[in-house]
């Protein structure tokens, strides 16, 4: 299938929905499935953001900024997800778990406005890595209208950019708890520690990165491209990190890569 027809699949999938309510994150994927169901379905499309502690507070400012700029209706409801203790132990599938009180959220605020039909933008891509809580989510009804259409992240860039929508480079991003390896608790000291890092960094000029943290020490990923201007402020880097607690600060010489804490499944 090629790109204009993948595309008009697309719009045909938000169609015959007849009405969405989406779980919004002010991504690349859930921002396009929100400004195409709101062009289509007009009133009959709600966007929802899940506010969390593993949700970094620039995000959702940015969530908020894209939901202004294209007149999406954006409800922000919290998401107590540090009560679920399953999530908290961390296991390889903590995101099911994460999943399933999202979703349960979601369910409930679908119900409330009498939308039968939740979707979120999980894509094609999506499939070919660890993501245990697209089952969760599919258990719970909710829809993929990117991968009925047969729809790539690639795909899902160039119609954002075809359309002249601004975030359609906007780098990807996953929740906070993704810096912490499988079997260490999540709390959300180190949640606060991996996003108060991050912005130091994204200060700094670093627009994709990641500081996964392993005990009291952190191993920053960038593009291998920045390598070479991390030298210039690593005194910086380091005292920064080290007065948040850090004892060592690394930088991971494969460089970013989404997923890493999933290689060691």
């Amino acid at each position: 299938m090629d790109f204009s027809a993948k595309r008009e699949r697309l719009l045909a999938t938000i169609a015959e929905k007849g009405s969405m309510l989406i779980s919004f994150s002010g991504g690349v994927d859930s921002s396009l499935l929100a400004v195409l169901a709101k062009e289509v379905l007009k009133d009959k499309c709600r966007c929802i953001l899940l506010d969390s502690p593993v949700v970094p507070r620039a995000a959702i400012a940015e969530a908020q900024e894209i939901a202004k700029e294209f007149g999406l209706p954006l409800d922000i409801i919290p998401l107590h997800i540090m009560n679920n203790v399953k999530f908290r132990e961390n296991p390889a599938k903590r995101c099911y778990w994460c999943k399933k009180s999202s979703s349960a959220v979601l369910k409930w605020r679908a119900d409330e406005l009498g939308f039968p039909c939740i979707a979120d933008g999980i894509n094609v891509s999506d499939r070919g890595e660890h993501r245990p809580g697209l089952a969760a989510s599919s258990e719970a009804g909710i829809v993929h209208p990117f991968i009925e259409a047969g729809l790539t992240k690639e795909d899902i860039r160039a119609i954002a950019r075809d359309l002249g929508l601004k975030f359609w480079d906007k780098p990807s991003a996953a929740c906070l708890s993704s810096r912490i390896p499988y079997g260490d608790e999540i709390t959300p000291e180190k949640l606060h520690l991996i996003e108060d890092a991050e912005v130091f960094l994204h200060q700094k000029g670093f627009s994709q990165v990641r500081v996964r943290i392993h005990g009291t020490v952190a191993r920053i990923e960038l593009p291998k491209e920045d390598h070479t201007k991390l030298p210039a402020m690593q005194d910086a880097v380091v005292a920064a990190f080290k007065s948040m607690g850090l004892s060592y600060i690394t930088l991971d010489l494969e460089g970013y890569r989404s997923g890493s804490m999933d290689e060691v499944l």
